[in-house]
C-alpha cells in the first residue's frame, strides 16, 4: 500500500507506482493491484501523483518458506533501528494465531503466535482486547477472567493487515466477523459476492445483519439496504452472510463491512479495512507501441487496474473474430516478427464482459527476420557480414561464377526464415533461464500464442502486505 505519514489536505490525484526505477501504472487506489514478484532483484516504489520526487524507497519481498515471507527495505522509517539510509530485511508470518490457556482459578492467559520463527523485534506481536467501545491493547500472557464479555485477537505489531482470528475468554462463540477474502477485483457489468462468517454466543441473538460500504479516502458510510437497486443479501446459510452486488460500476469501488446488532449491543467487523473492492474495465495495451515496423516483437496485454483470479479465461479478437491460440489463453499476448497480416483492431474478453478495441498499425520496412532466426541461422548471420565487402571485391576482379557462388548462403537464410513464428513463453521460476520453442506456421492463417508472467504464479492470489517506509516525517512510503 502506498501511503503517508503525514495526513493530506486533499485526495491524491492518483497513485503511482515503479518497477526497478521504472514507471509501472497509476491508479487512484492506493493499493498495489499486481501480484508482487518474490524475486529480490524486482524493487517497488510509489509515489503521490505531482509530487513524484518524495518517492518511497524500494522495497522488495521474498518468499522465505510457506510460513513466512521477507520484506526487504532500501532505506526509511520501517529500518529506524538502523540508519534510515541503510536497507533491512524484516521476516514477517504468513499466518497469526492466537492461544488460549486452560482456565485456572477463573483466569486463563491468551498468547500470540506463528509457525514462522520470528527474531526481529519489529516483528513482534500485539495483543488485542475487543470491546463495545472499540479495540484496546493488552500486555501478552495477562490473565483474562473467564467471565469476561470481550474477545481478543493478536496482529503483528504496527501491520494491522496480519492479524489472527477472534476467541473469547471462556472458550465458547463470541461475537466475531471474519471474511472469505479480503481483496475483491470485479469487472464492471459483471457481478461479486462478499462473504462474511460471523458467530456469536448462544444466549445472544444478532438482532440485524448489516453490511455497509466505507468511502475510500473518505471513510463516509453508507449502509447497503437489501433487495435496493443492484444489492442482495444471502443469509440463507449458518453463520455465513453474503453480499451481492450487480452491475458493477466504478462508484462501487470502496470498503465493505459486515455488522451485526443486538438490543444490548452494536457488533462491527474487526477486520481493517473490512473488504476492498476494485471495480475495473478490460483495457488492451500494446508494447512497444501501437504503431510498429515489421519485424518488431509486439505484445499485447489485457490489463485491469486490479489482479483477478489465476483462473481467469481470455478470450483474444481480431476484427471482432476470435484467435485461433496453440495454448490456453491469457491476458498477455505475443506476437514475434509481426508482419502487415497482423494489422487490425484487437480486443480482449472475460466471459461476458469486453474491452474496447485498440488498432495496430505495421508499417513497412526492412523485417527484423534476425528476432526468429535459430543459433545456426545467426551464426550464419556474422558470416554475411563478413562476405558483403569481400563479395564486392570479387565482383571487381574475378569471373561473374565466383558470385554466384557467394549467393548460397542468401537462400539458405531464406528458408531458414520462410514461414511466419509465433512463440510461447511458459512459465518458470525466477531463478531459470526461459526456453523458448518456434513453431514455423502458415502464413494465410496465422496462429498467435499467449505466455503466462512467471511471477504470477509465485504468490497467493492478491495478497497484500501493508508496509510503511520514509526518508523523513513527511514522505511517501510503501
Amino acid at each position: 500500500m502506498c501511503s503517508s505519514s503525514c495526513s493530506l489536505t486533499e485526495s491524491p490525484a492518483a497513485f503511482i507506482w515503479y518497477q526497478n526505477g521504472e514507471f509501472l501504472y497509476e491508479d487512484w487506489s492506493p493499493w498495489y493491484q499486481e501480484l508482487v514478484n518474490s524475486d529480490q532483484a524486482v524493487r517497488y516504489s510509489c509515489a503521490i501523483k505531482g509530487y513524484e520526487d518524495l518517492r518511497a524507497p524500494d522495497v522488495s519481498v521474498d518468499s522465505v518458506s510457506g510460513s513466512c515471507f521477507s520484506v526487504t527495505y532500501a532505506g526509511g522509517r520501517m529500518c529506524s533501528y538502523k540508519s534510515e539510509k541503510q536497507s533491512c530485511s524484516i521476516t514477517f508470518p504468513a499466518e497469526v494465531r492466537i492461544e488460549r490457556t486452560e482456565p485456572h482459578n477463573s483466569h486463563s492467559k491468551m498468547t500470540c503466535s506463528s509457525s514462522c520463527s520470528l527474531t526481529d523485534n519489529k516483528t513482534s506481536f500485539q495483543l488485542y482486547k475487543n470491546t463495545e467501545s472499540g479495540e484496546q491493547k493488552v500486555n501478552q500472557n495477562s490473565l483474562v477472567l473467564i467471565s469476561s464479555p470481550e474477545s481478543f485477537f493478536c496482529t503483528v505489531k504496527d501491520h494491522h493487515d496480519l492479524l489472527s482470528n477472534e476467541v473469547c475468554a471462556d472458550g465458547s462463540d463470541c461475537w466475531s466477523v471474519s471474511y472469505d477474502s479480503r481483496r475483491i477485483c470485479g469487472l464492471k457489468g459483471s457481478s461479486v459476492n462478499i462473504s462474511s462468517k460471523y458467530s456469536h454466543p448462544e444466549y445472544q441473538q444478532p438482532q440485524t445483519k448489516r453490511w455497509y460500504k466505507v468511502k475510500i479516502n473518505t471513510k463516509l458510510e453508507e449502509e447497503l439496504m437489501e433487495n435496493k437497486g443492484d444489492v442482495n443479501y444471502q443469509d440463507d446459510m449458518r453463520n455465513q452472510h453474503i453480499l451481492r452486488l450487480n452491475n458493477l460500476e466504478e462508484k462501487n469501488s470502496g470498503e465493505y463491512e459486515f455488522r451485526m446488532k443486538t438490543e444490548q449491543r452494536k457488533r462491527k467487523a474487526i477486520q481493517f479495512p473490512g473488504v476492498t473492492l476494485i471495480v475495473t474495465d478490460l483495457l488492451v495495451d500494446v508494447r512497444p507501441a501501437a504503431e510498429v515496423t515489421e519485424g518488431q516483437r509486439v505484445t499485447l496485454t489485457c490489463s485491469t487496474s486490479c489482479p483477478l483470479s489465476e483462473n481467469t479465461n481470455y478470450i483474444w479478437y481480431l476484427n471482432s473474430r476470435p484467435l485461433s491460440l496453440t495454448t490456453t489463453p491469457n491476458k498477455h499476448l505475443i506476437i514475434d516478427a509481426v508482419s502487415s497480416q497482423d494489422e487490425g483492431n484487437y480486443s480482449c474478453a472475460v466471459e461476458t464482459i469486453s474491452s474496447a478495441g485498440k488498432t495496430l498499425t505495421v508499417l513497412r520496412g526492412r523485417t527484423a527476420t534476425t528476432v526468429n532466426w535459430t543459433p545456426a541461422a545467426a551464426g550464419l548471420s556474422v558470416f554475411l557480414l563478413v562476405l558483403v565487402p569481400l563479395a564486392v571485391f570479387l565482383h571487381r576482379k574475378f569471373k561473374p561464377s565466383h558470385q554466384s557462388s557467394k549467393s548460397e548462403p542468401v537462400n539458405n537464410m531464406d528458408e531458414i526464415n520462410t514461414g511466419r513464428m509465433y512463440e510461447e513463453i511458459a512459465a518458470q521460476p525466477a531463478e531459470q533461464e526461459l526456453h523458448y520453442s518456434q513453431i514455423p506456421l502458415d502464413k494465410i492463417n496465422p496462429i498467435y500464442s499467449s505466455f503466462q508472467h512467471h511471477e504470477e504464479q509465485e504468490h497467493v492470489s492478491y495478497s497484500v502486505v501493508k508496509t510503511g517506509t520514509s526518508t523523513n516525517s513527511d514522505s511517501t512510503r510503501v
